[in-house]
């Protein structure tokens, strides 16, 4: 059987997975508001950065959905929180997809359910990252498989065929019993590095390598951490690390922390915030569904989050025009401490 595969937002991650999918063999459509960037990669094709190695694929991409022809066994929603609910309604509307997957930074999930209803919804992360470069121009940067899953954790035949799929575009993808913890670790990545990365206007091997950026990730990552376990969250591995050893609790953390934040960046140093991207175009953010999901999730369990707070609060500054990302902002943030 050859499902039909429709990618929602050509991105910097679902330009990639399309990329990668497109040249495996599989039916892909890739559906994105910039008619530029869809004719671009339509033709000549997407010219892909694939670890320095470009090549040249054409992606069967539309700009509206009033273009698309038939339905679709999955939807890959890498979208940002800002522009779902414009782009998956008309998808209900008529119909057009079988089963959605999330694939977008924070605690997008449940935006995408309140819009396509959880009963065909599939949950997934993202563990490598990527560039966007110009209309038609894409970069990976790190590989990485992804992880998918049911939200209640159960075994399903669509779950299992997903992951095959998204194997040949991220070899090592796997299906997990526990998504949801998958999804509040990786939120611990994202509040973390793309957080920092964005006020401060660096990779994330930047954020690790500053010294006042390297202590303000400790207590950040600490800081969700606490209220993921507060909210009865079953945290999974991330990165070869369990997400326990990064969280700088107390002083006696210190060196299993240090540890952990360079297994990290193994995998993930040269990474450039999303939210860094954005705040580059001019664009607004995610920060409210990325350290925004900590603090709300915070705030409902009766509990404090200053550190995420700032940086939503730094982030919304910045796209305002008040100031722009440089680690000065370490400075502001080391005053939570």
């Amino acid at each position: 059987m050859t499902e039909r595969i429709l990618i929602v937002g050509a991105g910097a991650i679902g330009g990639v997975t399309a990329a990668h999918l497109t040249r495996a063999g599989h039916q892909v459509t890739v559906l994105d508001a910039d008619p530029v960037h869809v004719e671009a990669m339509r033709d000549p094709g997407l010219l892909f950065d694939e670890l320095g190695t470009e090549s040249r694929i054409r992606i069967d991409a539309v700009d509206s959905v009033e273009r698309l022809d038939g339905r679709f066994d999955y939807a890959l929603v890498t979208l940002k929180s800002l522009h779902l609910e414009a782009a998956l309604a008309p998808l209900v509307k008529h119909d057009l997809v079988d089963t959605y997957v999330s694939l977008g930074n924070g605690l997008v999930q449940d935006v995408v359910e309140g819009i396509v209803g959880g009963d065909n919804l599939l949950i997934g992360i993202v563990e490598w990252g990527a560039t966007n470069i110009a209309p038609g121009h894409l970069r990976q940067t790190t590989t990485a498989p992804f992880v998918v899953g049911e939200a209640d954790g159960s075994t399903t035949r669509r779950v299992d065929r997903l992951a095959t799929i998204l194997a040949d575009a991220a070899p090592g993808t796997r299906v997990s019993p526990a998504i949801l913890g998958q999804v509040w670790s990786k939120l611990l990545v994202n509040s973390t590095f793309s957080g920092l990365g964005a006020v401060s206007g660096g990779l994330y091997a930047d954020v690790a390598g500053h010294p006042r950026g390297r202590e303000v990730a400790l207590r950040v990552w600490a800081e969700g951490y606490r209220v993921a376990t507060a909210a009865g969250i079953a945290l999974d591995r991330i990165f070869d690390i369990d997400p326990r050893e990064l969280a700088l609790l107390d002083d006696a953390d210190r060196p299993a922390a240090e540890a952990a934040l360079a297994t990290v960046m193994s995998h993930v140093a040269p990474t450039k915030a999303s939210m860094l991207q954005d705040l580059e175009r001019g664009a607004r953010t995610e920060v409210d569904v990325i350290n925004g999901g900590v603090v709300a999730t915070a705030e409902r369990l009766g509990l404090d989050a200053p550190f995420n707070r700032e940086v939503v609060a730094i982030v919304h500054e910045y796209e305002q025009g008040h100031g722009r990302p440089g680690p000065d902002a370490f400075d502001r943030l080391a005053r939570h401490a």
